[in-house]
């Protein structure tokens, strides 16, 4: 091999200026050599390039590659779309094909749940409520918790058919039972996805079964009403269970098995959904909480079970080592005392009338918070009263808490007037 050759074979894998000029020199010779002891030098100086600036190289690139920037957390997308937030707040910490419309199997009966406990705050309906099945609904298949036609249950056994089984003849059951007809029902389901902002979905049942009619949603608008659902702290109690023998009226018993296995494999997770079809694939949409902090994660499409179940994991797992929810004051916290003046109460308790919380990466630093109280307050006052405010300045953002009064303090009468003049004689 030539030296014109052997150079420029190094200068392709060697970005460095000192051979690149060594390189031109070499090429102006005019006649076309060049003396022996600069022959040596030139290759010494490359061997030594080769050994320094090429390792150099790659550790820099190999660097660069394990570096995950804040707008691009190191999850692999895993499904067809993903979506993770915040709780309370609804912040996206991580979206991945997160509006494309995608069917979404038995996470149908998200909305489900959320209309039947809805209904029963509403006062449409109670959890001792006795629904008759009908032979549609029996006749649901799928997965069921196996109703027998023309029994009654109660709505809340229904219920937890719904949550712990997926039950479709549960879901079926119910939905005639609020509204006389399970299309009604749907139109019901329809009316509310749309109130909630959830504008690339549309049902058209109440099960998640496969419709000839289509059926969609996206991993960002089930991750909005997985939010509204977990909104009913009645939810919890069915999405605790594990595992139950359901006995039915007839005496037949029947074994629930959750079919959220991060019931038990996550340590935090309250409660999700699965759903699975060959069109909708693996889904799964599930809440986690932490120490104050709670998250929902979404996947649509998964390509397995099992790796729907791993992807939401590595959700959860990155939300709680990235963000933290800081709790400043909870509702109710007393934060010091005020003078009442004309009243026999001299000083009442003062607390913080709603949470002082923000939710931000970990490592942002701490906020301030401003307590901000006149020298004291004129009777009468009422427990819940609002006397100040607390004025806080987290992460940034500046909001208003208001703070309360913790106690009555009643305006002085004539009487207490002359029972405090005696005192002071």
């Amino acid at each position: 091999m030539s030296l014109i050759v052997l150079l420029k074979k190094l200068l392709q894998i060697l970005p460095n200026i000192n051979l690149v000029l060594i390189h031109n020199r070499y090429e102006k010779n005019k006649t076309g050599c060049i003396m022996k002891k600069n022959l040596f030098l030139l290759i010494l100086i490359a061997a030594i390039s080769a050994l320094v600036v090429f390792p150099m190289g790659m550790r820099a690139q190999s660097t660069n590659a394990t570096v995950a920037t804040a707008e691009e957390p190191p999850l692999k997308a895993n499904g067809f779309g993903e979506y993770l937030t915040e709780y309370y707040t609804g912040e996206v910490l991580y979206q991945h094909n997160a509006e494309a419309k995608h069917e979404i199997a038995s996470m149908v009966k998200i909305m489900t749940a959320n209309l039947i406990f809805e209904a029963v705050e509403e006062g449409k309906i109670s959890y001792d409520d006795m629904v008759t099945v009908s032979p549609q609904a029996s006749a649901m298949g799928g997965s069921q918790m196996f109703l027998d036609s023309g029994s009654q249950y109660s709505v809340s056994d229904l219920i937890k058919g719904i949550i712990v089984v997926s039950a479709n003849d549960a879901s079926y059951a119910m939905a005639e039972h609020i509204c006389g007809s399970a299309d009604a029902f749907v139109g019901l389901m329809n009316d509310r996805a749309s109130q909630l902002g959830m504008s690339n979905t549309k049902f058209v049942n109440c099960t998640g079964l496969p419709n000839e009619n289509e059926q969609y949603s996206t991993a960002k608008d089930v991750n909005v009403m997985t939010r509204q659902l977990m909104s009913h702290e009645k939810y919890f109690e069915y999405a605790s269970i594990w595992m139950e023998d359901y006995k039915h009226p007839s005496g037949r018993v029947t074994q629930l098995v959750n079919t959220n296995k991060l019931l038990r494999q996550y340590n935090g997770c309250k409660g999700g959904k699965t759903g699975y079809t060959d069109k909708a694939g693996h889904c799964l949409s599930a809440c986690a909480e932490r120490n104050g902090m709670k998250v929902v994660a979404t996947i649509v499409g998964g390509t397995d079970s099992k790796s729907r179940f791993s992807q939401v994991r590595a959700m959860f797992d990155y939300s709680f080592a990235n963000y933290v929810n800081k709790i400043y004051y909870k509702s109710g916290d007393v934060i010091g005392k005020i003078d009442v003046n004309k009243s026999p109460v001299k000083q009442i308790e003062v607390a913080v009338a709603d949470n002082i919380t923000k939710f931000s990466k970990v490592g942002t630093g701490v906020g301030e918070i401003e307590i901000v109280l006149p020298k004291s307050v004129k009777a009468p006052v009422k427990k819940g009263d609002k006397v100040g405010k607390a004025v806080c300045k987290i992460g940034g953002e500046e909001f208003t808490v208001e703070l309360i009064a913790m106690q009555d303090a009643r305006k002085s009468t004539f009487l207490d007037i002359i029972k405090g003049i005696t005192r002071s004689w």
